[in-house]
């Protein structure tokens, strides 16, 4: 399958849902006033400019800064845990980054599978036209598959409104072209965005997805470590990160994440604790997407 180019930007690749109406959030609109104040001060009061500017910048840094804080809904919409009836009804949603990957994915598939547990896939856009066959298994195996970039590139939260676009949209016709089905949730590479996002989020009907808790299982030494970072934070509601593969690629000879392994332990937790595993969009749905599909172990095709 051909990979689509990065720069297709010219339209609204495969919109997962007619657009959404943006509106900036209560954060946004304060720093527009707050700019507005600055600089009429600095007109009327020229000698106090200095104190206009230091404002100016001090809602620069903290806008800035919000980006760099996964979970922080402050600069537009995050999803980062699951909605409160999904919380009552102790459902938990198990999300993996970075992949398809061609060692890693094809394991936690089937673990996934022997445990009848659905999950959430953000692929990345040019991994999913070099592997569509992972992607094909996914969505018969009952998954969810979504946005997580074309490239991965560390450049991408600070691209302009129209590179953001054209990144996310050839992800999307990647994904699209390899499952059949058009992603609806977006997660940023590295769980870094800009105030630019929300809004070209919203012109493809996408929603923003984060994470409540994460087992750093690209970068663990083992399992047991992973599985240590994610006891207290795997509760009802929670959306948990895990990888099916690794961003950087990793040293040679070390694993790109210890999610398979780390997997039947994560879910013998979960039982344990009485939580149900769902995908992201089955817990925002309420079951309207009907009963989730989880095939049992095979390779994929």
């Amino acid at each position: 399958m051909s990979e689509p180019p990065a720069g297709r930007a010219a339209g609204v690749a495969a919109p997962a849902a007619p657009p959404m109406r943006w509106r900036a959030p209560p954060a946004l609109r304060a720093s527009a006033w707050l700019h507005a104040g600055a600089a009429a001060g600095a007109i009327a009061w020229p000698e106090h400019w200095p104190w206009a500017a230091a404002a100016v910048a001090a809602n620069h840094a903290a806008i800035a800064a919000a980006g760099f804080a996964p979970r922080s809904a402050l600069i537009g919409d995050n999803l980062s845990r699951l909605p409160p009836r999904a919380a009552l009804a102790g459902q938990v949603a198990l999300t993996f980054d970075d992949g398809p990957d061609p060692e890693v994915t094809p394991r936690v598939l089937d673990a996934l599978a022997a445990a009848r547990c659905p999950a959430t896939f953000f692929c990345v856009g040019e991994r999913a036209a070099r592997h569509p066959a992972l992607l094909r298994r996914m969505v018969a195996d009952g998954h969810a598959v979504e946005n997580h970039s074309h490239r991965h590139a560390t450049s991408f939260a600070w691209s302009g409104p129209r590179r953001l676009g054209a990144e996310i949209d050839a992800a999307q016709q990647a994904i699209l072209q390899a499952a059949g089905v058009a992603p609806r949730f977006f997660r940023a590479p590295f769980g870094i965005r800009t105030a630019l996002l929300d809004p070209v989020l919203a012109r493809r009907g996408l929603r923003y997805a984060s994470w409540s808790v994460r087992g750093y299982d690209a970068v663990a030494r083992d399992a047991a470590q992973a599985l240590r970072r994610l006891r207290p934070g795997v509760v009802a509601g929670a959306v948990v990160l895990l990888h099916d593969g690794r961003a950087t690629g990793g040293r040679p000879g070390r694993p790109t994440s210890v999610a398979p392994a780390l997997l039947p332990q994560l879910l013998a937790l979960l039982a344990a604790r009485g939580l149900v595993p769902v995908t992201l969009r089955a817990a925002l749905d309420d079951g309207r997407l009907g009963a989730p599909r989880v095939a049992a172990a095979g390779p994929a095709t």
